[in-house]
């Protein structure tokens, strides 16, 4: 912790994209970069089951109280009708102008008792409301590892792939119950009484699976035990930071907090949050921070938006409803252009921006610009290479009317001037990759 708040940290730069740029690079992940092979990690969730550990680098913030439902109703654009212990939800919140801030999963754990895990980015903006409001609630955080000294209360796992749900009834003492998506209940495993939540990523069933800090080892043994069978394996750092690209979902927009209205915020994070330390990245260069802003209907949270509360940026984002928005797309880069990257290095001069396997990842904010001719017509946000589609895939938001499959665009690669104050990025030329536009989510196994 330090005595400077972001805003003491913003006074000091030129720019919010001036100070996000020059933070050296990505945050730590404690989990080992391969258990076997990233390649054999990788198709594990599509042709057997997958583990990963999810323990270390996501922030628990636990609300209690007679109002602890009613803070999440105030700041998220969800439907909280009908919500009730043991559901979950994918909490989404807003800024006054309707852009995000961040989202995470909101669990219902008991009457008047909730808990909201993702990156500190939303669990943040939810403390400083309590701590600010008229609330009859109170927060409890637990950091991430690398914020604090001492271990996480729980750990956490998540088993995916098509043979995740037989791998749980194996698992779990007794029979299994028939959880409802996004529902968990108690269940035991290795003698350990854990809680399960059962969700879904590129249509595969998958449960995550949370209890006690100290019986982490019990339950992992366990559930590799019950999985030997079926081919289970655990994802390192490599093949777990290449689900997103198959899974569609656009993570870590840079968050809506550096207007006029967010002042009050900005004095209250510390200089050292992680909204403050994350690094921004890419080759989209605007003038204005604000062009990195994204908003819920673009990200396709349009579903579950409940305008029949009112909740903070609620007026925004209805006049956002009504009018055409970017669309979420996946970009197919083009195989030649990509082996043009790895080339560079081979050949005296300069180099292109270095494509690690199977994502290089030296940003948290990661925005590429995507033109069509010389226009900008989009951005694009996670990428990497999946071997299980033999393809670099993007997840991007394009114009609408270049949002179509089969449309080709291009994708600048590079940072701005082929430099950054970043340590993570060496010296390079930027290029153009073409891409050809698919639907998101890419991968649908039901087909």
């Amino acid at each position: 912790m330090t005595d400077r708040s972001l805003a003491d940290a913003l006074a000091a730069a030129d720019s919010p994209t001036q100070l996000l740029r020059a933070n050296p690079g990505r945050h730590p992940y404690p989990v080992e970069s391969e258990f076997t092979n990233w390649i054999e990690e990788v198709r594990s969730w599509r042709e057997a089951c997958s583990l990963s550990d999810l323990s270390h680098h996501q922030k628990d913030l636990y609300v209690e109280g007679p109002d602890a439902l009613e803070v999440f109703a105030d700041l998220g654009i969800n439907d909280f009708g009908g919500f009730e212990p043991g559901q979950a939800k994918q909490f989404v919140a807003c800024n006054p102008d309707g852009y995000v801030i961040g989202d995470a999963i909101l669990f219902y754990l008991d009457d008047g008792r909730l808990k909201l895990t993702g990156t500190p980015v939303a669990p943040d903006w939810v403390e400083y409301n309590l701590e600010t409001g008229d609330y009859d609630a109170t927060a409890e955080a637990d950091e991430r590892y690398h914020d604090k000294d001492e271990p996480h209360r729980t750990f956490r796992y998540q088993l995916q792939g098509p043979d995740a749900l037989d791998t749980m009834r194996d698992a779990v003492e007794g029979s299994l119950p028939e959880i409802p998506f996004f529902n968990f209940e108690d269940v035991t495993i290795g003698g350990v009484e854990v809680r399960a939540l059962r969700h879904a990523m590129a249509s595969n069933a998958g449960f995550e699976i949370w209890g006690p800090w100290a019986e982490r080892d019990a339950v992992r043994g366990a559930i590799l035990d019950a999985g030997e069978s079926y081919g289970i394996r655990q994802l390192g750092e490599k093949s777990y930071k290449a689900q997103g690209q198959e899974k569609g979902w656009i993570a870590r927009p840079l968050p809506a907090i550096f207007g006029d209205s967010m002042a009050a915020y900005r004095e209250w994070l510390d200089a050292d949050s992680y909204e403050a330390t994350s690094t921004l990245g890419g080759s989209f260069d605007p003038d204005d921070v604000s062009e990195f802003y994204l908003n819920p209907i673009e990200l396709g949270y349009e579903r579950f938006v409940d305008f029949d509360h009112d909740f903070v940026g609620r007026d925004a984002v209805s006049e956002m409803a009504q009018v055409p928005q970017r669309e979420k797309v996946t970009l197919v880069w083009d195989d030649d252009d990509v082996v043009e990257l790895f080339t560079s290095l081979l050949r005296d001069g300069e180099t292109y921006k270095y494509f690690d396997l199977p994502m290089p990842y030296w940003a948290v904010f990661h925005y590429d610009e995507v033109l069509r001719g010389d226009e900008t017509v989009g951005v694009s946000k996670y990428f990497g290479y999946t071997y299980n589609e033999r393809s670099v895939l993007s997840l991007a938001l394009v114009d609408s009317e270049y949002s179509d499959p089969g449309t080709e665009v291009t994708l600048v690669w590079g940072e701005p001037g082929g430099t950054s104050p970043n340590p993570k990025v060496e010296d390079h030329v930027q290029t153009e990759i073409t891409a050809t536009v698919a639907p998101n989510p890419y991968v649908d196994l039901d087909e």
